[in-house]
């Protein structure tokens, strides 16, 4: 980290951070609760120019872990390709809870921990 001298302060020389993905549902509410509830830890990553390589990594885990759940929480609640045939507002019903649930789940486990 460099600093340049003005008047009797340094200031860091930070530089904008390469944004070559833009960041997702889960990597923007990670970004809103760190800059909220942890400002200690939003200027750490900000200084050492580690947050938005933070804030991906957040994005994809959560969207791994969302992609791995959803599909296991099908089986185990019956929710079945037949049943999308024969009652697509039943399933889509079930499908819509199961994705709740599972973003409760990673909301408190990724975004706010």
């Amino acid at each position: 980290l460099n600093y340049q001298k003005n008047g009797d302060y340094q200031i860091p020389n930070l530089r904008p951070q390469e944004t070559s993905r833009p960041l997702g549902k889960y990597g923007r509410m990670r970004k809103k609760y760190l800059q909220e509830s942890h400002p200690v830890l939003w200027n750490h990553l900000i200084l050492t120019e580690r947050l938005y390589p933070h804030l991906l990594e957040i994005e994809q885990s959560a969207q791994d872990r969302l992609e791995r759940m959803l599909p296991v929480m099908a089986q185990k609640a019956g929710v079945t390709e037949e049943l999308k045939a024969s009652d697509p507002m039943k399933w889509a019903g079930l499908m819509n809870n199961l994705k709740a649930q599972a973003e409760e789940v990673i909301l408190k486990e990724l975004i706010f921990s």
